[in-house]
């Protein structure tokens, strides 16, 4: 997946197969999926509630905005508006009044300085609302026009009222068309004055579904893997501001453009994305990555805490939802020299659809929105809302993790086992980065573990400190502490894993001295070639085929919503088989043919690789996997050569990127010679 909101377009195939990079990581540092015994404990401290949607409501939230007297107003993606009354309701049964109706993919609200709401339709912000008292808008101004060319993606995010009173729109890169911006600042933050003015702030966007302004006036926005972005991140907005995505750079050279950059700056740089703002002055590194498929794979939509610890133990943080996986991530950021970085976790997973939205509403009520369309999701229901309440319960997790100069601080919600605190076995770091590149994504590079030289406990027992080499400026570190536990009741960690994205290291005291072998240490490993021919990925031409191609050719391509061309292919039993995939889409598929019914375990299976997959083609290592094709970057292609096997019957094939199984699956059937 690789758009929060996804009907996907089919493109021209190309001919080149894709390469994908590798580091060989350990199988220690893996993604473990999250079993049904996590998420029922994550219930205990956080405790979810589906509101019941009537049959005949297709609730896509897109919107939602706590209104006084608990009540909710949220926007859908079919362009209705519905007030919903009951939601923080004990035994919810809600009462759902249709307020609007007729819009245009209406992806936001929020209320308006002088009655009504401003909503974000893709083509205009609209001010909509009820005079008449009836509970029916019957007011529709244009606040103002927003440029759009017609493809699909070309969506309108927010609107945010900002502290100057201006709303601020994020206009999405429009996949699929002729050009990926094909009219006026798309790929654009733009602001809203309340005269209708358009003003341009930044630029660079790709996918930007989430962004707010926190209760210090900082604009954060949060972005998807996919072309010029290796894994999803949050990001600080400043005017001025280029976010990577070359395509919103056509429009630099207009009046009012506050970036300078062109489109003949950007290259094709295949660098680390912070070793290319050194020398691309406005590129803008993000303040907290999200590694992909640990942390999402389609990041939506995000909130801060401000209820001052009535939601638990993490106020001041901000949460962060994903369409694909269906869970929230938790944010804790800090600025260091001026720049803000900060820390990611694992928070809560098993929603019942992709999430888009998150609220806070009262009573310290997290209201989260859902939609699957175009994409799918982790969740088995194609929308819905739901709320999620702190029973009062804390949970043993690490509350936050700060930078220090030699290493990281990790504060605990609970006073920790000191004999396990204090074991530098029981800690692991390390470090990694993704390029900056027009390629669709990236696989994590330059891994480099981070030794654990000192551990120094608090007296409370409430935080340690890790002393660590080999830190990276403008790397993302992984924080683990499996081995902690608690002082009471040796409990371990719920969530036992930090990723840090280390943008500036603070000055201060150091616990251990600078090492004067550190240099030699730390040096990154030279990558593997990715994707070589294997067994199971035959992508030479065995020797003995001598100049034939063998006994069939296979074409097999992609169609919108997440399928394969062909959902039957037929090959005769022990036959030689050429099979060539052409991803003709806009993200990352491959092909995976799979024992008699194993298809879906084996997708599956493929959600567990976690911060390595790409390496491996998100290819699990299981005997039900026949043969597969390489991870295919959008309109490029791979070839297989390979032997049907010899028993007959039909044998599951799918797509393995992590979601895709349940939608791109079909049948290849052996039939006896």
């Amino acid at each position: 997946m690789k758009r929060p909101l996804f009907s996907l377009l089919l493109l021209a195939a190309g001919v080149t197969a894709s390469r994908a990079q590798t580091n060989n990581p350990s199988a220690a540092e893996r993604f473990v999926q999250p079993s049904g015994d996590l998420v029922a404990r994550e219930n205990g401290y956080w405790k979810r509630t589906p509101l019941p949607v009537p049959a005949d409501i297709v609730l896509e939230v897109s919107g939602i905005l706590p209104l006084p007297g608990k009540k909710l107003m949220v926007t859908t993606r079919r362009g209705e508006m519905w007030l919903i009354e009951g939601a923080y309701d004990a035994d919810p049964h809600p009462r759902y009044t249709l307020f609007a109706s007729g819009l245009h993919e209406s992806l936001g609200l929020t209320a308006a300085p002088k009655g009504g709401y401003y909503v974000a339709q893709r083509q205009e912000v609209t001010r909509i609302a009820d005079t008449d008292g009836d509970g029916r808008a019957d007011v529709f101004e244009t606040v103002c026009k927003l440029p759009i060319a017609g493809p699909y993606h070309e969506y309108a995010f927010g609107p945010v009222m900002g502290p100057n009173g201006n709303l601020r729109v994020m206009l999405n890169v429009a996949f699929g068309g002729s050009t990926q911006a094909p009219s006026p600042w798309r790929g654009w933050m733009v602001e809203i004055t309340p005269d209708g003015q358009m003003i341009p702030v930044a630029a660079g966007f790709r996918s930007p579904c989430g962004f707010t302004v926190t209760s210090k006036g900082v604009w954060l926005y949060s972005e998807n893997q996919g072309e010029w972005a290796g894994s999803g991140r949050v990001t600080e907005i400043q005017p001025g501001d280029f976010m990577g995505h070359p395509a919103s750079l056509a429009w630099s050279k207009l009046p009012g453009s506050t970036v300078s950059l062109r489109p003949e700056d950007i290259k094709n740089f295949e660098k680390p994305m912070v070793e290319v703002a050194k020398t691309l002055p406005g590129l803008k590194l993000p303040t907290v990555w999200l590694p992909h498929t640990i942390l999402g794979i389609s990041n939506s939509g995000l909130t801060e805490d401000t209820t001052a610890g009535k939601f638990g133990p993490f106020g001041g943080q901000f949460y962060v939802g994903d369409q694909g996986q269906s869970k929230l991530m938790r944010l804790s950021l800090e600025q260091v020299k001026g720049v803000w970085q900060g820390a990611a976790y694992s928070f809560r997973e098993g929603f019942e659809c992709g999430i888009i939205r998150v609220t806070m509403g009262e009573d310290a009520t997290l209201f989260v929105g859902e939609t699957a369309r175009g994409w799918g999701s982790v969740g088995p229901k194609q929308q819905g809302i739901e709320r999620l309440e702190w029973t009062g319960q804390v949970p043993f997790e690490m509350q936050e993790v700060t930078a220090e100069p030699d290493g990281f601080l990790i504060k605990f919600t609970q006073p920790v086992d000191r004999a396990t605190a204090e074991n530098p076995a029981n800690y692991s770091v390390g470090g990694f980065t993704y390029l900056y590149h027009s390629a669709y994504g990236s696989a994590p590079v330059n891994r480099l573990g981070c030794p654990v030289r000192k551990v120094q406990v608090s007296a409370d027992g409430l935080s340690v400190r890790l002393a660590t080499l080999c830190l990276r400026e403008g790397y993302i570190h992984e924080v683990k502490a499996a081995g902690v536990r608690s002082a009471a009741g040796g409990a371990a960690l719920l969530h036992n894993t930090v990723y840090y994205t280390l943008n500036k290291i603070p000055d201060g005291d150091r616990i251990i001295p600078l090492d004067p072998t550190e240099a030699e240490l730390c040096v990154a490993p030279v990558p593997a070639a990715a994707s070589a021919p294997t067994a199971k990925h035959p992508s030479r031409k065995p020797a003995d085929w001598s100049n034939d191609d063998g006994d069939q050719t296979i074409l097999l391509g992609t169609i919108p919503g997440l399928k394969f061309d062909t959902k039957l292919v037929t090959v005769k039993a022990g036959s030689r088989v050429r099979l060539v995939f052409r991803n003709g889409d806009d993200m990352l598929h491959n092909f995976v043919i799979c024992a008699p019914g194993k298809g879906q375990a084996v997708g599956a299976a493929a959600m567990t690789i976690g911060v390595d997959g790409m390496e491996r083609n998100f290819v699990p290592d299981s005997a039900d996997v026949l043969y597969h094709t390489a991870l295919t970057q959008p309109e490029t292609s791979d070839t297989i050569y390979f032997v049907a096997p010899a028993a007959p019957g039909d044998y599951d094939y799918i797509c393995s990127f992590p979601g895709h199984s349940a939608l791109m699956n079909g049948i290849l059937r052996v039939e006896a010679k």
